[in-house]
């Protein structure tokens, strides 16, 4: 942690939202109003890689363009570090890829860097032993002195994420940045937020891309018509209520009937091409309104001479949660 930062923010989150609001004010005379953030509070920890969720139109946006000093809020509190986020102090630990970024298509990779370096205030020898470091960690290297026009749209994605990061910040605000990129450009990005993570940085990750989201945020947040509907972690959020899946031997056809209703039941394994797997363990379904639920259908198990390999909790996809929320909020 750099030394001059002060005591009182030294613990503090990297993100503090409290009752953001924003109202846009429009038409005739300025009576149209839009309310994009709706009392919005959140907090997110230093060193996770966060991710905001929502359709189109839910105030993702606004949000992050508050948090930057971009948009001023109607009311609320935003902070990052523990300074306003108003403050321009607050944004000096900021890196920050915006959706649409346009580089000078003439530049090169090297050259746009040092340019944009020079610009946000990196000094010069910071700026000549930064630059290769970062082409070499975004794998633009071999590219560092090629036309920017000639780069493709991963290549620019990865470009725009060295330029964000080359003030070495503690916090990284980062939208859509895998959008429009082939599935290995998305691989060495992911690979990259985990790497940044893992060296201390905090990742406010805002993305449509679901499994982006599901492989490299550790907590989310969901937001619909400027309300905060959800926000957790994404094991505790997808996990199935009361349900769990079971590996284990083969249950007797007896025990297995014993059961009421759906408390067990078999789930059909199958190949790759579609036949049925004659495997010496077999998956069941279990549902069970209790812990001690549960522990009463494991004993009864084993009881009956059934070995079991592992019982987990059931968990939906993050596209499965994130529709079920969205038209659940929709509809109230």
């Amino acid at each position: 942690m750099p030394d001059d930062v002060p005591a009182a923010a030294a613990d503090a989150p990297a993100v503090a939202v409290s009752n953001l609001r924003k109202t846009y004010r429009g038409g005739l005379l300025e009576k149209r109003t839009v309310e994009a953030l709706k009392g919005v509070s959140l907090e997110v920890a230093r060193g996770e890689i966060f991710g905001l969720l929502g359709p189109n139109g839910a105030g993702k946006t606004t949000l992050v363009k508050s948090l930057l000093g971009i948009v001023h809020p109607s009311g609320g509190e935003a902070r990052l570090f523990g300074t306003a986020a108003a403050d321009p102090d607050a944004r000096e630990p900021v890196g920050y890829l915006p959706e649409n970024h346009r580089f000078p298509g003439f530049f090169t990779a090297r050259r746009m860097l040092d340019t944009y370096g020079a610009l946000g205030g990196v000094p010069p020898a910071a700026r000549k032993e930064r630059i290769p470091e970062l082409l070499d960690k975004v794998d633009l290297a071999d590219a560092a002195d090629a036309k920017i026009k000639t780069f493709s749209k991963g290549m620019l994605q990865r470009t725009g994420l060295a330029q964000a990061l080359l003030s070495r910040p503690r916090l990284l605000f980062l939208d859509e940045p895998t959008d429009g990129v082939d599935p290995v450009g998305r691989r060495r990005i992911r690979d990259l937020l985990v790497e940044l993570r893992d060296e201390g940085t905090t990742v406010f990750l805002n993305s449509h891309l679901l499994s982006e989201v599901e492989q490299v945020c550790s907590r989310m947040a969901i937001l619909n018509g400027g309300e905060l509907v959800r926000t957790g972690s994404i094991d505790d959020l997808t996990q199935e209520e009361h349900t769990y899946d079971l590996c284990a031997t083969p249950v007797p056809p007896d025990l297995l009937d014993a059961f009421p209703g759906e408390a067990l039941s078999p789930v059909e394994a199958t190949r790759s091409n579609g036949e049925a797997s004659s495997g010496e363990t077999k998956r069941y379904r279990v549902r069970a309104d209790s812990r001690a639920h549960l522990n009463d259908v494991i004993d009864r198990l084993r009881s009956g001479g059934v070995e079991l390999e592992s019982i987990t909790p059931r968990r939906q996809t993050l596209e499965d949660y994130f529709i079920e929320v969205v038209s659940e909020t929709v509809e109230d």
